[in-house]
């Protein structure tokens, strides 16, 4: 069991099948049905996280999935349709309040995540609060948030991370309402340094940028095949992780080791490039130069981790990679998609 931050503590039973019972005023609390699989619905369902959550539960054979996009036309959408989801359109954007709770009616359960936000838009932390709240007002029983920690807290002020400090402000507001909830924590991705961060080819070397210090060691995760299993293990067990914050971890690895894993695995030539400063940022994505704002929201929170260690020390590293021994470590994502350097667009 695990203590609610503003309850009582809760014990659940081990059910494989979750349906929605009263077990007070407001809270809800998930319970076996016989008659129909668990409804979940998924917001961002057509993101690198929302598309492995919503393909581990319906691969799970437990779970019924309802797919939050804005495009239903999509290729991701259209694979998950396929896969046997129900697809629901609407934008994940402010002011869609009622699309919100109409998606999720019926569910007994809902991942939610907010869309990629860059500075100045403030839009991440209102639109978190309105879905969870959408959640609350169409009944849903049991909420999973991909969260963050609370930058702005964690160093007093002095680093920069709104993208951060709003997921970690939105899970605060999700603890304070009648709902159970549970929070997953991913890491920094792989997919950035093949998606947004991308290497450069000077002649016969790959130069792979990174925006942290090539020897230090960080929690890096896959988001398209671990978020899924950590979601999944939260929905068929609820019951244990009441109130959690769960650290989603691949590796802990420093840039340095993932250069010395890329040219092993490639058998390419390549050499680290140092992208830990405004100026090594900008001389590799020069591109950046256009939002001032979201260049000192990525040194910003590159120096936080670096100062104050991504996760907080109470946190547990080791619970994805326990529920999920075959998340993909660096190398064996390497492996498992082939990169040889070159830009990937993962789509959304």
């Amino acid at each position: 069991m695990i203590e609610l931050s503003h309850g009582p503590t809760l014990a659940w039973p081990a059910l494989p099948l979750v349906a929605l019972t009263s077990i007070g005023p407001h809270r809800k609390e998930c319970v076996m049905s016989t008659t129909a699989k668990p409804l979940i619905v998924v917001s961002g369902a057509t993101s690198k996280q929302g598309r492995s959550v919503a393909t581990s539960l319906l691969e799970s054979g437990g779970f019924r999935v309802r797919a939050l996009t804005r495009n239903a036309n999509s290729s991701q959408a259209q694979e998950l349709a396929r896969k046997g989801a129900e697809i629901f359109t609407a934008p994940l954007e402010l002011d869609h309040q009622r699309e919100f709770v109409q998606a999720f009616g019926s569910a007994d359960g809902a991942f939610l995540m907010t869309p990629p936000v860059a500075p100045p838009s403030t839009d991440e932390l209102p639109l978190g609060c309105q879905l969870a709240d959408a959640a609350i007002e169409a009944g849903v029983g049991h909420i999973i948030f991909s969260a963050l920690e609370n930058v702005q807290k964690r160093s007093s002020g002095t680093k920069y991370a709104p993208h951060f400090t709003d997921k970690a402000l939105i899970a605060e507001h999700i603890r304070a309402l009648p709902i159970t909830h549970t929070f997953v924590m991913p890491s920094f991705f792989y997919t950035n340094a093949l998606e947004y961060y991308a290497p450069r080819i000077d002649g016969d070397t790959v130069l792979m940028p990174f925006y942290l210090p090539e020897d230090f060691r960080a929690p890096f995760v896959d988001p398209l095949t671990a978020t899924g299993p950590a979601a999944l293990e939260v929905f068929s067990n609820p019951a244990a992780y009441l109130g959690a914050s769960l650290p989603v971890v691949g590796d802990v690895i420093s840039p340095g080791e993932m250069v010395d894993a890329f040219s092993r695995v490639t058998g390419l030539k390549a050499e680290y490039r140092s992208a830990y400063s405004r100026e090594g940022l900008l001389t590799y994505f020069p591109e950046l130069g256009e939002n001032p704002l979201l260049v000192d929201e990525i040194l910003g929170m590159a120096e936080y981790a670096v100062e104050f260690g991504y996760y907080r020390d109470d946190r547990d590293m080791q619970w994805s990679r326990t529920v999920d021994p075959g998340a993909l470590n660096w190398e064996q994502f390497l492996r498992a998609t082939d990169w040889r350097g070159g830009r990937v667009s993962f789509g959304n």
